[in-house]
């Protein structure tokens, strides 16, 4: 068994066990991720694929035992990399945030600028993607840490430490016959076409519970998972929008307008980071911009680690 298998069992099953694809992404050949895959199943035994003639259309028992090993195994030897890099040389190295686009967007950017006037040599990549990805990330080592709603939370295997609270508000464009209201209730917005945030992205349960609360059925007409697609579909008319407080501006967007708030519950995003995964030094800082009482000592207590 070596670390270029793990790479490749682990590819395999990412690109959905297209070994084409799995190839393509290690640029290596078809063959030679098929020869790897062939050659660990027989050293450890098992048949980790289940195959349909030639295809392979997922893992077997084994396969699903194996793959959390491996991504384990090349996780931490991810995180080795990381320790002689930030040994080296801890003012330059990459840092990765697995992040939503309302995060990214809207409250991020000034953190970001604090962040890159003092770790001007660190190469800052910000991948926008749904919570669930974004635990994937983490768990895969391939985000350093990940930024979003309650779903961070509930990954036993991260830390989550709660960020900044919000809610979500209610707007409509600017020419709706509730434009100039400022206390629509609920039931009244559910008597209307409703565009906000699909399933899983930026609080939606919270939306959905209070429409349940109160025995209301919104008219969901378009879902999606960016705040400005949202905004943009309520200022062509297509319905009232439900939006994250943080993503309207009344200055920014001056075809909307503000018509309720308070009507949903308390949301909170997180700052998340693996258990026992090292994290550079600027990683802790960059924490630390976002809540200065999340200092490195209390972080790397509550993973697990020291940091450099």
């Amino acid at each position: 068994m070596n670390l270029q298998q793990f790479r490749i069992l682990q590819e395999a099953v990412r690109s959905g066990y297209n070994f084409t694809e799995a190839a393509a992404a290690l640029n290596t050949s078809q063959s030679g991720v098929s020869k790897h895959i062939r050659d660990l199943e027989l050293e450890l035994g098992v048949e980790l694929f289940e195959r349909r003639g030639k295809r392979m259309i997922g893992l077997t028992e084994a396969g699903r035992s194996v793959i959390s090993y491996v991504e384990r195994i090349l996780a931490d030897a991810m995180s080795i990399k990381r320790v002689t890099d930030q040994l080296r040389d801890p003012a330059s190295g990459e840092f990765v945030i697995a992040t939503t686009h309302t995060q990214a967007r809207y409250a991020l950017p000034r953190i970001i600028k604090q962040f890159r006037d003092e770790f001007p040599r660190v190469r800052l990549s910000i991948r926008q993607s749904e919570p669930t990805e974004i635990v994937a990330r983490l768990r895969e080592g391939s985000a350093h840490i990940g930024i979003a709603t309650e779903s961070l939370a509930q990954a036993a295997d991260l830390v989550a430490f709660p960020y900044y609270s919000w809610r979500h508000i209610v707007i409509a464009g600017r020419n709706d016959s509730l434009a100039s209201r400022s206390d629509v209730g609920l039931s009244e917005i559910a008597e209307r076409p409703i565009v906000t945030y699909g399933q899983g992205f930026t609080g939606r349960p919270l939306i959905d519970a209070a429409f349940h609360d109160r025995g209301l059925r919104p008219d969901i007409v378009v879902s999606a998972i960016d705040s400005d697609v949202i905004k943009s579909y309520v200022a062509l008319g297509l319905g009232l929008g439900i939006v994250a407080e943080v993503a309207f501006d009344p200055e920014c967007d001056p075809g909307l307008v503000k018509i309720a708030d308070g009507l949903f519950p308390i949301a909170t995003s997180y700052i998340a980071a693996p258990r026992g995964r090292f994290l550079p030094g600027y990683a802790h800082r960059f924490i630390e911009l976002c809540r200065p009482e999340l200092e490195a000592g209390i972080v790397s207590r509550a993973i697990g680690t020291v940091p450099t």
